[in-house]
């Protein structure tokens, strides 16, 4: 549970949902999906409370690669939140949960999102996007693998200057917030 000013958000996985079915656990004010003939492989069911009491509910999903719920998945803000789900970064506003905008951020998975700045980098599984405020793409950058380790573990970074990203072979990338490419590490390591 996320406490944003007056209102608790409480955020979790409900992979049974199923549009138009009277058999689900849960039922929402609002459905916010990609149409897509397949199954998705994510859905975060989404409530607000205000005093313990229920103020509405949402659900998101997207097609793409999977997404765990985790601290650096969302991004909450005074007004409105920001959750990665699959390939899609969703904006929503407090206390209403009206989609404010949506993004596919990745090819594939978005990993986490963070704040820069008056813009939000997003660390995705094929890409690294940068997104402006109101869900504008303002560059994205690949690399020669997946941006993921073998344990996930220290293969995102963001420093003062640079984004620092490891792929799968573990070549590592320096990208600046302006999306252009910096590939000297070994000077860069000299640095640290």
């Amino acid at each position: 549970m996320h406490t944003v000013g007056q209102y608790q958000i409480d955020i979790y996985h409900d992979e049974t949902f199923q549009q138009a079915s009277a058999d689900n656990s849960h039922h929402y004010d609002h459905v916010y999906f990609d149409s897509s003939e397949y199954i998705l492989p994510t859905m975060f069911g989404i409530k607000v409370y205000r005093d313990e009491e229920l103020v509405t509910t949402a659900i998101v999903g997207s097609i793409g690669g999977g997404t765990t719920n985790h601290d650096k998945a969302t991004i909450f803000e005074a007004d409105r939140f920001l959750i990665c789900c699959s390939d899609t970064v969703f904006c929503l506003s407090i206390p209403d949960l009206s989609l404010l905008w949506k993004t596919k951020a990745d090819e594939a998975t978005c990993f986490e999102i963070f704040k820069y700045q008056d813009s939000y980098i997003v660390h995705g599984e094929m890409e690294i996007t940068r997104l402006d405020r109101n869900g504008n793409i303002q560059w994205q950058q690949n690399g020669a693998d997946i941006f993921t380790t073998l344990d996930g573990q220290g293969n995102f970074k963001l420093t003062d200057d640079y984004i620092i990203v490891t792929d799968w072979q573990n070549r590592k990338y320096k990208f600046g917030y302006d999306g252009k490419s910096h590939t000297d590490m070994q000077q860069f390591s000299r640095r640290k």
